[in-house]
């Protein structure tokens, strides 16, 4: 008996301790606060957004009080394993997009967390100009992955295609020609890069294979990515 009461009191201890730092912890930092996609990055954060991915009430709600605009899409079963659901038209965020986007709530509450927080302060911080427009291959696409049977993320709108970024100043920083080219534009892409691994579920770019060589591909769907 008494055996048993120090194995419950061994488990519980550490149990209590991390639950108690959870609570304590900072909102970004605490997986279970309420979602807020104005707050700046944190251990949370992909957590959230997971929560978001799973619940369409949540995730809706996210974006209206981000304040991020949106034509909501009727659900959409297409041929083969190809749909939209719970999907939208992204109409406006805090930066416009070279071509029109249609995606997951999950999928643009992902990439407004990644361009606020991420892409937008480190144009800033390295180049010294804001993003003017943020160059895309789009989102949906009905396609299965390059060079195998399994369907992309795209054939559902979980992810996003991110070749470039157009700055304020003129400067167009292309995935293509920068990602190795050293300097502040290279130091630059990659910092974006390794933000969108602490949002999305999977994060691909030049590194993975050739068919990312020229952009970034975001998206929301399971597993967990990064290369």
């Amino acid at each position: 008996m008494h055996a048993l009461k120090a194995w419950i009191l061994l488990i519980s201890v550490p149990i209590l301790v991390v639950a108690a730092l959870i609570w304590l912890a900072p909102p970004r930092h605490n997986p279970f606060a309420p979602i807020d996609l104005t707050e700046r990055l944190g251990l949370g954060t992909h957590h959230k957004l997971i929560r978001a991915r799973d619940s369409r009430e949540l995730c809706f709600t996210a974006l209206d009080e981000a304040g991020v605009l949106y034509t909501p899409l009727e659900d959409e079963k297409m041929e083969g394993r190809c749909g939209l659901y719970d999907a939208l038209t992204l109409d406006r965020t805090m930066t416009p997009y070279s071509a029109t986007l249609r995606m997951t709530c999950a999928e643009a509450a992902a990439l407004y967390t990644w361009e606020r927080h991420v892409a937008r302060p480190a144009a800033v911080d390295i180049l010294g100009s804001p993003i003017a427009r943020i160059e895309t291959y789009g989102s949906f696409s009905c396609r299965n992955i390059a060079g195998t049977g399994r369907m992309s993320q795209h054939g559902l709108g979980n992810a996003v295609d991110i070749s470039g970024f157009r700055l304020e100043d003129g400067r167009l920083i292309d995935v293509k020609t920068y990602w190795n080219a050293g300097g502040k534009e290279a130091k630059f892409l990659r910092a974006v890069h390794k933000g969108a691994c602490e949002v999305f579920s999977v994060t691909l770019g030049p590194e993975y294979n050739a068919a990312h060589a020229d952009h970034f591909h975001l998206d929301m769907g399971g597993g967990r990515v990064c290369r």
